[in-house]
């Protein structure tokens, strides 16, 4: 996880939302993303998203078996929706979010036993280092904009 906040500080210097992500493989790290969405004019460029795309085309598969993804925050809906298509074996996050969170929050779309996959999710981890990034990210805004 401490990775993921490195990745996380990457996107907050770039001045985007400060979420970062890592695919675990095997106990090595495997490829990383950070959030994009602003630079990259994608509402798809999340850090989740970037660091499965590395992942997959690293493997030259989209079916990330055996891998596990850490992020910074709670996946949201598209993010939750990628990891189960992927077929992503764990989810590590840190802080919760409870007002778009997929992962246990808002709802729980990776463990949905209507789905023909699920993931182990553990969430929680070094949340407060995770929160505090995103708090002085949009402290920071709302003083610019003030």
């Amino acid at each position: 996880m401490q990775e993921a906040l490195q990745e996380a500080e990457k996107a907050m210097a770039l001045e985007e939302v400060p979420i970062g992500a890592v695919v675990v493989y095997e106990g090595e790290i495997y490829a990383r993303g950070y959030n994009l969405r602003e630079r990259a004019s994608d509402p798809t460029a999340h850090a989740e998203i970037i660091a499965l795309r590395a992942a997959a085309a690293r493997r030259g598969s989209w079916r990330l078996h055996g891998m596990t993804l850490y992020v910074t925050l709670e996946p949201c809906p598209m993010c939750a929706g990628a990891m189960v298509n992927a077929r992503l074996e764990r989810l590590v996050f840190g802080a919760f979010d409870p007002k778009g969170g997929a992962a246990g929050s808002l709802m729980n779309l990776l463990c949905d036993e209507r789905l023909n996959h699920r993931l182990a999710v553990t969430g929680g981890v070094l949340a407060d280092e995770a929160s505090r990034l995103l708090k002085e990210f949009f402290q920071r805004k709302r003083e610019f904009t003030d």
